[in-house]
């Protein structure tokens, strides 16, 4: 079923309504009623008659930019299919998933790595702010005074944990 818009107000036409002007240029006018052929022929601008769609669009009561109105456009152009191309396209549907998946795996690692490189460079400049604190292994081996003296706790029991070990 097609469907055909209003030359004057923009509306849809469905089959067996409205009515048809063909100029001597052979140019074709549709028009949903009489009211939008009589103001045709009247030679009225659509965009000044404030019922019209195009008044609407052109001082900002309705939306100009939608993706439906792409999906208006589309549906009148008769498509022809081939078994073949849609067995292609089918096809190429999961290798272009595929490569859509890759593609989204290396921007999160990506991501990521940015976020590494810049923590491992908060390190290193946090460390060497305060590299006098920190000492290699190597250097704690040759200088033992560098290190923490090694003590030995003696651990005495308070009188209440005798006793619960007494019994």
């Amino acid at each position: 079923m097609r469907l055909e818009k209003c030359w004057f107000c923009s509306s849809p036409i469905y089959p067996g309504h409205g009515i048809q002007f063909v100029r001597n240029d052979a140019t074709i006018f549709r028009f949903c009623r009489s009211k939008c052929h009589k103001n045709f022929k009247m030679k009225r601008n659509p965009r000044k008659v404030k019922w019209t769609k195009a008044y609407r669009r052109l001082h900002g009561k309705d939306m100009t930019k939608d993706s439906t109105f792409e999906f208006e456009r589309w549906r009148h152009r008769p498509h022809k299919y081939d078994r073949n191309v849609t067995e292609d396209t089918l096809k190429a549907i999961k290798k272009i998933d595929k490569i859509r998946m890759d593609r989204e795996s290396r921007h999160i690692a990506r991501r990521h790595q940015g976020k590494k490189a810049k923590e491992f460079r908060e390190a290193k400049k946090e460390l060497d702010q305060s590299i006098s604190l920190v000492k290699a292994p190597s250097v704690l081996k040759e200088d033992p005074s560098l290190t923490l003296p090694k003590l030995k706790v003696k651990v005495v029991p308070t009188q209440s944990e005798q006793d619960r070990m007494e019994e």
